[in-house]
């Protein structure tokens, strides 16, 4: 493999991980046949097929598979470099990788154009997915810091609470439940609900509340976005607890109401993780000190007439 190039693996582990030349080319900024040129190439250095190619399906070989894990590592160790070099040269540009779970959309875009105002030279990017997916980014430091509610357990992480993350139960409008002022849960077992998909963090903070009140909800779908749960809500299919900065617009335009439901808002914190192996970049550590300033104040502000009682 002496002849394997940075570029090489750059481009092999995007292909990995879209499983798709043509979103690779998109995401590194050239097109597909550049692409498949620098794959052909890694793989005539490798000596291995690397990629299973059937029309526009694409699978990694067993070869293929071993090979990534340890392109990972190396990308990862001159990343890493990299933003030690920025740090002894105290430069304040460089790209920052960031994670943030479905709820997070809702508010960190505003964030990140602050932050960007202040360190125009930085390159963003974002990843998203559930509070498991998340937990993989870090795992495989794929991400500089995450922005999650629940901090992973199973990693040697560092999380550090910025704000306040309450769940509402919502419903339609003209739900029943809206005229009764502060139902007990025993209320609500007549209602279907509509549940984030397992591995969600949402649905984690709804099953542990309801464990602890000895309810067991009736299901009636699982959807895997906040979008798709608050139409299904609308549309009147059933009840369901969403992050209360999920629901700003519909609140503000009547399309949903939210239940007092006894023992809610179900109150979580909103958090700022990063792996402890992992080293932080000058921009990294920026963009942590402006979230753990700035981050309260922009919740409040954007969500703060919103917010309902205090659980009792």
């Amino acid at each position: 493999m002496r002849g394997v190039t940075f570029r090489q693996l750059q481009v092999f582990s995007e292909v990995a991980r879209h499983l798709s030349f043509a979103r690779a080319a998109a995401e590194l900024h050239l097109t597909p046949p550049a692409v498949s040129m620098q794959v052909k190439e890694l793989e005539e250095n490798v000596g291995l097929i690397l990629f299973e190619r059937n029309g526009r399906s694409v699978s990694l070989t067993t070869a293929g598979e071993y090979v990534l894990v340890y392109a990972r590592k190396l990308l990862t160790t001159l990343k890493d470099a990299d933003d030690m070099v920025a740090r002894l040269r105290r430069l304040d540009i460089g790209t920052l990788s960031i994670g943030m779970v479905g709820n997070a959309e809702y508010f960190l875009p505003k964030l990140l154009a602050r932050f960007r105002q202040e360190h125009p030279g930085v390159e963003i990017r974002l990843r998203g997915g559930n509070r498991d997916q998340l937990v993989q980014l870090l795992t495989r430091n794929e991400v500089d810091l995450a922005i999650m509610g629940t901090p992973p357990r199973e990693l040697a992480t560092r999380a550090e609470p910025f704000a306040a993350h309450p769940h509402v139960f919502i419903a339609r409008p003209d739900h029943p439940l809206t005229h009764v002022g502060h139902p007990p849960v025993s209320t609500l077992e007549s209602y279907d609900f509509i549940l984030r998909e397992p591995g969600s963090g949402t649905r984690a903070a709804l099953e542990q509340f309801f464990q602890e009140r000895r309810f067991s909800p009736r299901v009636g779908l699982e959807m895997s976005s906040n979008e798709a749960v608050k139409q299904a809500v609308m549309a009147g299919l059933g009840l369901s607890v969403v992050s209360l900065h999920t629901v700003g617009m519909e609140m503000r335009h009547g399309l949903l109401a939210i239940l007092n439901v006894e023992g809610a808002p179900i109150v979580r914190s909103w958090n700022v993780v990063r792996h402890l192996s992992k080293t932080l970049s000058p921009v990294a550590e920026a963009f942590r000190y402006f979230v753990l300033e700035q981050g309260e104040a922009l919740l409040a502000k954007e969500f703060g007439q919103l917010q309902p009682l205090t659980a009792a």
